[in-house]
């Protein structure tokens, strides 16, 4: 069995540790570094390259946000879940636009945590459902042409919302960069979709995405 490796980021001891045991526990799951600091954790996702970071948001130096954009950068395989205790908006606004894969209330019960951790590295999206709500609240955009998308600009708006980057949904579709954004500027422009936040509003929506 090809466990699923996991890489723990926090800047207090004692929840690094919890997580640890918690993941560690699971017999398909497997923790393969920890950091306490967002800077570390940019630096060890690059060498070690696991298929999920668990990070915490409220970190000193180099936060969550931050970390998380330059891991998608740098590795775009590296699904990112953001482990936090804020439940408004604008955080969860902040961690989507960041790239992050999941997110994940610190209040959640330990079951869902291990449950977003194979959701994301399955190529899910998932939103802890007390925040769930909010994304599918607001609304997704001012509308746009009203027209239908195509198979293709749908595929690769599902897999984007996903949590794929561009290089990746490329590769898989055996097409170039500049062709994926291309499909993606049309299908977001049909939609009237402008950031990262209202394509996923509007796959939760559409229900796209499944894990939360």
């Amino acid at each position: 069995m090809t466990r699923v490796r996991v890489y723990v980021t926090d800047d207090h001891p004692v929840v690094r540790r919890g997580l640890w045991g918690l993941i560690a526990a699971e017999p398909d799951l497997e923790v393969v570094g920890e950091a306490a600091d967002g800077e570390t954790a940019v630096r060890e996702a690059a060498r070690l390259r696991p298929d999920v970071v668990v990070m915490d948001v409220s970190m000193p130096g180099v936060g969550g946000a931050e970390a998380t954009e330059r891991i998608r950068a740098d590795c775009p395989g590296v699904r990112v879940i953001a482990l936090t205790a804020h439940e408004d908006r604008g955080y969860l606004r902040r961690l989507l636009d960041a790239g992050v894969a999941g997110y994940v209330l610190k209040r959640s019960a330990a079951a869902d945590l291990v449950r977003a951790i194979r959701a994301v590295a399955a190529g899910q999206t998932y939103l802890d459902p007390a925040v769930a709500g909010q994304v599918v609240a607001a609304p997704a955009g001012p509308g746009g042409s009203g027209a239908e998308l195509s198979e293709r600009e749908e595929e690769v708006l599902r897999r984007l919302a996903g949590g794929q980057a561009v290089k990746q949904v490329a590769a898989a579709l055996d097409v170039r960069v500049r062709t994926v954004e291309t499909y993606k500027a049309r299908g977001m422009d049909k939609l009237g979709l402008k950031t990262r936040v209202d394509l996923i509003r509007y796959a939760v929506a559409r229900g796209w995405l499944t894990g939360g």
